[in-house]
C-alpha cells in the first residue's frame, strides 16, 4: 500500500530547492496535488536567485491571477520566507521583488501585465480621483485637487519624492495634481499634500476705532511696524510681511500678516491709540499731496453749507481818462489776463455742521477744527478729494500750404511830338492801370525809377514839356512782361500738458498795438495835444485747451485754436490782419489723432484793360490790351492728438523723447570746427555773468560751437516726503 501523498502546503514546507529548479519542482507539486487547497492556508516562498517567469508562473497558481510578461522583462528575483505567510500576502511580495528590480505590475481587466517601469506610465491602468484606495506596490493613477495651494507650485515640492521614471504634472485650470506612482507611495504623497494644503495664515483682521481715524492712523503704523530689512539686502521674508490699510466708511484698520504675533502686535498698538482726545483738543491739520487746499475748502463749504461757493475775483481797475488840458501824448492799455497759477482769492475758510475749516496756501493744509466723530467723516471725504489727478498731453498739427501764381503782360504807346508846337498836330496813346501803381506809361515817362518790377521795354526820343507834369521822357512805347509764383509752407506743432479739466494756453507770436481812437485837444493854447488810446492784440498761433478725461477713457476736449499774421501794416486806416480761428468741442479715444478742420481756397483773378474794339483784333490787338491775372490757392489743415498721461513714467516718457530729439537737432546742426577761416559774426560767448566790454569778457575770436546737451538720463525718485504727525492722544 502506497503512502498517502502529502498535502502541497506540506511540500511547500519542506521543499527549499533553489534556482530554476525549485521553482519546476515547486509548480510541479501544486500541479499534480489532487487535494484541495484551501483558501487561507499559508504558503513559504523560498526563491533563491530565481528566474522571474518561473515565480511568475508559480504565483500565478497559487493566486489564481493571469499575468502576461512583456518579453523584455529579463533576470532573477531573491524572495525567502522564514515562517509561511498568508496566501493574500504573495501576490504583493512578488510586487515588491519586481519592483526592486525596476520592473512593475498593471492591473487592468482582470489581467496583470508584468512591463519594465519606464514604460509603465504609457500603459492603461486603473485612476482615481480623490482619495487613495489603492494599495501596495501597483502603479496607479491619481488626480487630487487642490483647495487652497496651487498646483503649479506644489509640483516642485513633490517631485523629489516620486520615482524618476513616474510623472507628476499640474493642471492650473482646475487647481489639481495628476501623480503616477506606486501605490504605496501615492499613501505617502497624499499625507505630504494634505500637510501643505492648508488654509493661508494671514487672513485680514478688521480692527475698528471708536475715536481715532483711520486714514491718519495707518501712516503712523506703517512707519513703527515697517518690516524689517533682510541682511545683505536680500528681500524682507515674507513670514515677517505686515500690511495696514485704512477704511474710512468703517473707520476700521484691516490687518493682515502671516505672522501670528506680527498681528497681534499691531492689533494691541491699535487698541492703545484709539483713545477719546483730551478736552480742546480737538483741532487737526491735514496736508494734501495732490490736491489744492483752497479749492478743497470750497468744496467742503458746499457740501456743508449747501451753497455753491466760488472763489470772488476783483473786477480790473478802469482806464486813466485823461485830464482836461493833459500834456499826455499817448497811453497803452494792454489786456488782462488772469493767470492759471494766480493765487486764491480770500473766503478760504468758513464754520459750519460743528466744524470750522481753514486752508493754509503755504503748506497746502487744511486745519480744521471739529469734534473727532465730525472730523473722522470729514477726513474720509478729503481722502477720496485728494488723489492724483491724470493730465492730457494735447499734440496739434497746423499745415498750411499756399500757392500764389501771377501773370502781367502789356504794351503801351504815346505820340507826343507835337505837344510842345504851335501848328496843329495830332497826339495820344493808350496807358492802363492806375496812376502810381508802376504800371502806367505816363508815371514812368515822369519818372522812370517808378518803374515796377517785372520786364519793361521802351523806346525813348528826347524828352518834352507838359503843362502840369512839366519836362518828361518822350517814352514813345512800352511794353511790360512780369510773372510771379510764390510757395509757403507753414508747418506748426503746438504741444501742450495740462491737468484734467484746466485750461492751458499757448500764444507764439507778436504782441501787436491797435489804435482804438484819438483825438487832440487844444485848450486855451495854441499848441495841439494829441490823444491816442492803444489796445495790444496776440497775433500768431494761439491754442487754448481744456480736457475733461472721461469715465471710459476718452478724453473730451473744448478748444480754441487761431492762426493769424500781419497781411498789411502800410494801411492809413489800420492794420489788415490774416486770421483763421477754429472753436469746437470734440470728444477723443486716446491717443487718436482727429482733423478739427480744414480750408481749401481757390481765387483766380482775370483782369483786361485795352482799347475797344481794337483790342479784340487778333494778333495786333495785343498792342492795345494790357492783360493781368492772378489766382491763389490755400489749403489749411488742422489736426489734433491728445494722450492720457496718468503717471510720471508716461511723463517722463515724452520729456525723453523730445529732449532726445533736441538733442539730435542741435548735432545735425552744429557746423563743427573750422581749421582756417574764423568767421567774424560769431564771437565767443563772453563768461557767464559778464557782459561783453567788463573786465574778464572775450573778445570776438573764432567761433566755438554750443555746449552739447547732455544724454538724457532718467532722473532718480527721490525719496517720499513725510509730513508730521501729531503725537498720540
Amino acid at each position: 500500500m502506497a503512502p498517502p501523498r502529502d498535502p502541497p502546503s506540506s511540500v511547500l514546507r519542506r521543499l527549499r530547492p533553489t534556482g530554476l529548479l525549485a521553482a519546476f519542482v515547486l509548480a510541479a507539486a501544486i500541479l499534480a496535488s489532487p487535494v484541495a487547497r484551501a483558501a487561507d492556508e499559508p504558503v513559504t516562498l523560498n526563491f533563491t536567485n530565481a528566474d522571474i517567469e518561473a515565480v511568475v508562473k508559480a504565483v500565478a497558481e497559487i493566486t489564481g491571477k493571469s499575468f502576461i510578461v512583456d518579453p523584455r522583462v529579463k533576470g532573477n528575483v531573491t524572495i525567502v520566507s522564514v515562517r509561511p505567510v498568508p496566501r493574500a500576502l504573495v501576490y504583493p511580495t512578488l510586487m515588491s521583488a519586481l519592483r526592486m528590480q525596476g520592473i512593475t505590475a498593471i492591473e487592468a481587466d482582470n489581467v496583470v501585465r508584468i512591463v519594465p517601469e519606464a514604460e509603465a506610465r504609457l500603459q492603461a491602468g486603473p485612476v482615481g480621483s480623490g482619495a487613495v484606495t489603492a494599495a501596495g506596490s501597483r502603479l496607479v493613477t491619481q488626480v487630487i485637487p487642490l483647495r487652497y495651494e496651487s498646483a503649479a507650485q506644489l509640483v516642485n515640492v513633490l517631485r523629489p519624492l516620486i520615482t524618476p521614471a513616474n510623472t507628476i504634472a499640474a493642471f492650473p485650470g482646475g487647481n489639481a495634481l495628476g501623480i503616477t506612482d506606486y501605490a504605496d507611495n501615492l499613501k505617502r504623497l497624499e499625507k505630504v499634500i494634505a500637510s501643505l494644503d492648508q488654509p493661508p495664515g494671514g487672513e485680514p483682521m478688521v480692527v475698528p476705532l471708536r475715536h481715532a481715524s483711520a486714514i491718519d492712523l495707518v501712516p503712523t503704523l506703517q512707519r513703527l511696524l515697517a518690516d524689517p530689512a533682510a541682511p545683505g539686502g536680500a528681500a524682507a521674508d515674507a513670514q515677517q510681511r505686515l500690511t495696514l490699510v485704512g477704511d474710512a466708511r468703517s473707520n476700521s484698520v484691516i490687518i493682515r500678516a502671516e505672522n501670528p504675533g506680527r498681528a497681534a502686535r499691531a492689533r494691541q498698538l491699535i487698541e492703545q491709540l484709539d483713545t477719546p482726545g483730551r478736552p480742546g483738543g480737538n483741532m487737526f491739520i491735514v496736508y494734501l499731496k495732490n490736491a489744492e487746499a483752497a479749492r478743497v475748502v470750497q468744496t467742503l463749504r458746499a457740501l456743508l453749507t449747501g451753497q455753491e461757493s466760488g472763489a470772488s475775483t476783483a473786477p480790473p481797475p478802469p482806464a486813466a481818462t485823461p485830464a482836461s488840458g493833459s500834456a499826455m501824448t499817448s497811453t497803452s492799455v494792454a489786456s488782462q489776463t488772469p493767470l492759471p497759477f494766480a493765487p486764491p482769492s480770500t473766503g478760504t475758510s468758513f464754520t459750519a455742521g460743528g466744524a470750522t475749516i481753514s486752508a493754509d496756501a503755504t503748506n497746502n493744509a487744511l486745519v480744521i477744527l471739529a469734534p473727532e466723530p465730525v472730523y473722522n467723516n470729514l477726513r474720509a471725504v478729503i481722502e477720496k478729494l485728494d488723489v492724483r489727478r491724470a493730465q492730457v498731453y494735447v499734440e496739434a498739427l497746423i499745415a498750411e500750404v499756399s500757392a500764389d501764381k501771377a501773370a502781367e503782360f502789356g504794351i503801351q504807346w504815346q505820340v507826343l511830338n507835337g505837344v510842345n508846337s504851335t501848328q496843329t498836330r495830332v497826339v495820344g496813346g493808350t496807358n492802363f492801370g492806375q496812376r502810381g501803381s508802376g504800371n502806367n506809361i505816363i508815371d514812368i515817362s515822369a519818372n522812370l525809377g517808378s518803374a515796377a518790377q517785372g520786364l519793361n521795354l521802351g523806346v525813348i526820343r528826347g524828352t518834352v514839356n507838359i503843362p502840369g507834369l512839366g519836362v518828361i521822357q518822350n517814352l514813345g512805347f512800352l511794353a511790360r512782361a512780369l510773372e510771379t509764383q510764390v510757395n509757403a509752407n507753414i508747418l506748426s506743432t503746438p504741444t501742450l500738458l495740462t491737468l484734467d479739466n484746466e485750461e492751458a494756453r499757448i500764444v507764439v507770436g507778436q504782441n501787436v498795438p491797435f489804435v482804438t481812437g484819438q483825438y487832440a485837444q487844444t485848450g486855451s493854447s495854441t499848441t495841439v495835444t494829441p490823444f491816442q488810446t492803444i489796445e495790444r492784440r496776440d497775433v500768431g498761433l494761439v491754442l487754448r485747451v481744456r480736457p475733461q478725461i472721461t469715465e471710459g477713457g476718452t478724453v473730451r476736449l473744448v478748444l480754441y485754436q487761431e492762426v493769424s499774421r500781419i497781411q498789411d501794416a502800410s494801411n492809413a486806416t489800420g492794420i489788415i490782419l490774416s486770421k483763421r480761428s477754429l472753436e469746437s468741442s470734440v470728444v477723443i479715444d486716446d491717443s487718436q489723432i482727429v482733423v478739427l478742420g480744414g480750408l481749401i481756397e481757390d481765387r483766380l483773378t482775370d483782369g483786361t484793360d485795352k482799347v475797344p474794339v481794337m483790342g479784340d483784333v487778333p494778333v495786333l490787338g495785343q498792342l492795345f490790351r494790357y492783360d493781368a491775372r492772378k489766382r491763389e490757392k490755400t489749403n489749411l489743415m488742422i489736426f489734433l492728438k491728445p494722450t492720457i498721461v496718468r503717471t510720471g513714467a508716461d511723463g517722463r516718457e515724452f520729456t525723453s523723447e523730445r529732449y532726445q530729439y533736441l538733442q539730435s537737432e542741435q548735432q545735425r546742426m552744429d557746423p563743427g570746427p573750422r581749421a582756417f577761416w574764423n568767421d567774424p559774426l560769431t564771437p565767443t560767448l563772453p563768461p557767464e555773468g559778464r557782459m561783453p566790454g567788463q573786465p574778464g569778457a572775450s573778445t570776438p575770436g573764432p567761433p566755438s560751437p554750443p555746449p552739447p546737451i547732455p544724454p538724457w538720463t532718467e532722473p532718480a525718485p527721490s525719496p517720499p516726503f513725510v509730513r508730521p504727525q501729531e503725537p498720540p492722544k
